[in-house]
């Protein structure tokens, strides 16, 4: 399974908190242990949660009209998890949130984090950063597809997520980079031949 991230580390690097704050949010988060090719969420399901990886590794991907799956990121220890706009909007999901190898999360209902604001004030700081970090990379990911040609995608994803040739299959990489894999096992071999 790899790295483990502990959740009380990654809530308090973002969000100080005291002793008493802390053991009222760990009081709240639900541990789940998560087989691999499990879904944490379905494409079509309300996502009503945010989850901590504590450990594994996770895809997300949505299946269009014509049957074929699309890869939109990836997930480690360490991340969060979550298809925010199906949460904040509390619509459809557009994406399966699926482990890649047996995983560890924490999860926060929606419900459970609306009261924890109430009751933390600071704690909505968390939610705020984790929210502007996910536009951050949707829009990094939206440009790096637009203004990128696919080698440079690579080696921004190499430089973005060193872990992810370890971690996800090929066929995910070259899908979320929008290449075939064949591309993508040339543009390595080219990459490789440079070092």
């Amino acid at each position: 399974m790899g790295n483990t991230i502990e959740l009380k580390d990654c809530v308090l690097n973002l969000c100080p908190l005291d002793n008493n704050e802390w053991d009222t949010v760990y009081a709240e988060a639900l541990y789940r242990k998560i087989e691999a090719d499990a879904s944490l969420l379905q494409q079509g399901g309300i996502c009503d949660f945010v989850a901590f990886v504590r450990s594994g590794s996770f895809v997300y991907s949505t299946f269009l009209d014509n049957g074929d799956r699309f890869t939109t990121d990836f997930a480690f220890a360490g991340d969060w998890v979550s298809d925010i706009y199906s949460r904040l909007n509390r619509s459809p999901a557009f994406l399966n949130i699926i482990a890649m190898e047996p995983a560890e999360v924490y999860v926060f209902e929606n419900n459970v984090l609306e009261d924890l604001y109430k009751r933390i004030p600071r704690l909505e700081r968390l939610g705020r950063i984790l929210t502007e970090n996910a536009f951050m990379r949707m829009v990094r990911q939206t440009l790096n597809l637009q203004i990128s040609d696919a080698t440079e995608r690579y080696l921004n994803l190499l430089q973005e997520q060193p872990q992810i040739i370890q971690k996800v299959p090929l066929y995910h990489i070259a899908n979320y980079l929008g290449i075939a894999p064949k591309s993508l096992s040339r543009i390595r071999k080219n990459v490789a031949g440079r070092h």
